[in-house]
């Protein structure tokens, strides 16, 4: 199956093609059809931060709803998010769980790019997401309890977002009220293969049409496929929206989630004691205005962790130091805190401006403390691995997008970042749409990237360097969409990375530093398509294909993921195949890449208007495969549950 995803895209392009060829032209006013209309009036708000037509924007964009996050009943977003998104890759180790700290999954890689290094930024509600200290995301955190859509943005998104978006976001939105009065509460339970079990209640109640509220509470677990390998999870969010009046609205929202999850070590090092304890919360409060012409946002937030973890030990080890439990454990509090404005108006005919304003305090402490006693350990060695660090980041941009044209539009964005430890950074976009006819577009992109140094990175360890340059990126993006009148939507893009000052460690004068020699040059493909084939069966297809001129672990040279859609009557099933070549778990001298395809289905029946009964299968092929080098994947697994609405 070499190059099967080239392939695929190749095809899926030629297939759309001639069904172009094939479908009259008839048309409404305005250029639609009445089917055309949910595709054709896509809103987004991630890549300007204000709500935005898809078709308008020259970056690429990936909505995924609420109701595909759910169908599968999965109690992350990240799976189904890997499915829907082409040149998104996701590492996993387990069945339920990633983890944290050395041997966690979760690693987030678009395009080669990785969310691990923390070039990858998760929002919640256009609000930054990640460790403080280290920089990256915390997947265990990305719940599906609440997300009321995902939306991602393929390359660059640095002019808006600043540091750790230059590889992309990936914004959850979260659970919002559509009806005007009421209350619907739903419970959804499941259990399954290795002593595996999810739950999840929520009750979202409107008041009147102006007061919504939406509260929410889960708890998940699993003994996983290994031993050691123990994950536990419980966490709720709570979110408040009131319209003042039919400009102001206002909105607070918090979530938290705490877990305990074990890292078994590879098989060929396996650990007894390799345990976390992670508490991770966000608060925000949001107020926002919609005048006719002008609309806009001030809110403040704060993403903040605790990590209590102990680093286990192998028994087996040959060295005797390795193979006696830690007698202290490492601790780590953080805290991304920030403010952020914008406003934006039409300024003339044709014309969208948006100016905003960013405020960021960075705050980390790592230390550690006796496994007994819980004092502070204040020993030569962990002096040295202590850190309590600081830094803010103050930001303004702006962003200009005009009509030309009744068929051509032109973005340009500009931000100024200053950083209190890395500098001064100027981070430019510049896009154009060109629309030749009214359900195609093509795009073309230019835009920059940059992460500055993390703490762990200029503080921690014998290998920090506290005079590291920003990594920085260019990305340029050529893309092609259509929808059909029969619902068959499609879209190809090709792009190219270069990137320097990449953050790598090194051997200088027989000790490991830090120091800004890496390089990134990258490029690839993607395709995704969606058409419903009749009233029972929908079709859904993504791929990829990526070249990289230095290789990445848990970024694979080309996946593909094929969906179909089945609903009828009381039923409804979805079946997934996913296809993943030349996945390099190892690179250099031990390059180890691995092969897999992956067949999983869920299964739905509606016993009636209050409850549904389910069931999902993954890996029913049985395959035999490692994401994580020296993890093996489970087998085929299965889960069953009763989801009650009412």
């Amino acid at each position: 199956m070499k190059r099967f995803s080239l392939f695929l895209m190749l095809s899926a392009a030629a297939v759309c093609q001639a069904q172009n060829d094939s479908v009259s032209s008839h048309r409404i006013a305005g250029g639609m059809t009445t089917e055309q209309t949910w595709a054709l009036n896509e809103i987004v708000v991630t890549g300007t931060r204000n709500p935005v037509d898809v078709r308008q924007l020259p970056m690429t964009v990936t909505v995924i709803d609420r109701e595909t996050l759910t169908k599968q009943h999965q109690t992350s977003i990240l799976p189904t998010v890997m499915q829907q998104v082409p040149g998104l890759f996701i590492t996993s180790r387990g069945m339920m769980g990633y983890g944290a700290s050395t041997g966690a999954a979760g690693g987030i890689n678009l395009r080669g790019v990785s969310g691990g290094a923390g070039q990858m930024l998760v929002l919640i509600d256009g609000h930054p997401q990640y460790q403080g200290i280290y920089g990256h995301p915390l997947s265990d955190s990305y719940q599906t309890l609440i997300a009321g859509r995902v939306e991602v943005l393929r390359g660059p998104a640095s002019v808006i977002y600043g540091s750790n978006a230059m590889g992309g976001v990936i914004n959850i939105v979260t659970r919002p009220m559509f009806f005007e009065g009421g209350s619907t509460t739903q419970v959804n339970v499941g259990a399954g293969s290795y002593g595996t079990v999810q739950a999840e209640a929520s009750n979202s109640t409107a008041f009147g049409g102006r007061f919504k509220t939406t509260v929410a509470g889960q708890y998940n677990r699993s003994d996983n496929h290994r031993p050691n390998m123990g994950f536990e999870q419980y966490g709720g969010m709570l979110k408040l929206d009131y319209d003042i009046n039919n400009v102001w609205s206002a909105r607070v929202s918090g979530n938290i989630t705490h877990w305990n999850a074990s890292n078994p070590g590879t098989e060929s090092q396996p650990k007894l004691e390799n345990d976390q304890y992670i508490t991770r919360g966000e608060v925000s409060a949001m107020l926002s205005n919609h005048y006719g012409r002008t609309s806009g946002a001030l809110s403040v937030y704060s993403n903040f962790g605790r990590h209590k973890i102990n680093d286990g030990y192998n028994p087996f080890d040959p060295d005797p130091r390795n193979t006696v439990p830690q007698t202290d454990l490492f601790r780590s509090k953080d805290a991304v805190s920030g403010v952020s404005v914008y406003q934006s108006a039409q300024l003339f005919y044709g014309n969208r401006t948006t100016v905003g304003f960013d405020y960021q305090h960075i705050y980390g402490r790592a230390y550690y403390t006796d496994r007994q006693t819980d004092s502070l350990v204040t020993t030569q060695k962990r002096l040295v691995q202590s850190s309590h660090s600081h830094a803010d980041e103050v930001a303004g941009y702006v962003d200009f997008r005009q009509e030309l044209l009744s068929w051509l539009s032109f973005d340009a964005g500009l931000r100024y970042d200053h950083h209190s430890v890395a500098g001064s950074e100027w981070v430019p976009q510049v896009g154009v749409v060109a629309r030749p006819e009214s359900t195609s577009e093509i795009k073309a992109m230019v835009s920059k990237g940059f992460r500055n140094a993390t703490p762990k990175e200029m503080y921690l360890y014998k290998s920090a360097n506290d005079e590291l340059e920003p990594e920085r990126l260019w990305n340029y993006e050529l893309s092609w969409h259509q929808r059909l009148e029969d619902g068959f939507v499609y879209g190809i893009n090709a792009y190219y990375i270069k990137g320097d000052n990449m953050i790598q460690t090194v051997t200088v004068g027989g000790t490991p530093k830090n120091i800004n020699t890496g390089e990134i040059e990258n490029w690839g493909v993607e395709t995704d398509l969606r058409y419903p084939v009749n009233q029972y069966f929908d079709v859904m297809c993504t791929a990829s294909y990526l070249h990289m001129k230095n290789k990445v672990i848990a970024s694979p040279e080309s996946s593909a993921y094929v969906g179909v859609d089945f609903h009828k009557d009381k039923w409804a099933a979805t079946l997934g195949l996913q296809r993943v070549e030349n996945l390099y778990t190892e690179v250099g001298a031990n390059e180890t890449k691995e092969n897999f395809s992956l067949l999983n289905a869920t299964v739905n029946y509606a016993v009636n208007e209050m409850v549904t009964l389910w069931a999902r299968g993954e890996n029913l092929l049985a395959q035999k495969y490692e994401i994580n080098a020296g993890y093996p994947m489970p087998r085929a697994t299965f889960m069953g549950g009763v989801n009650v609405k009412f």
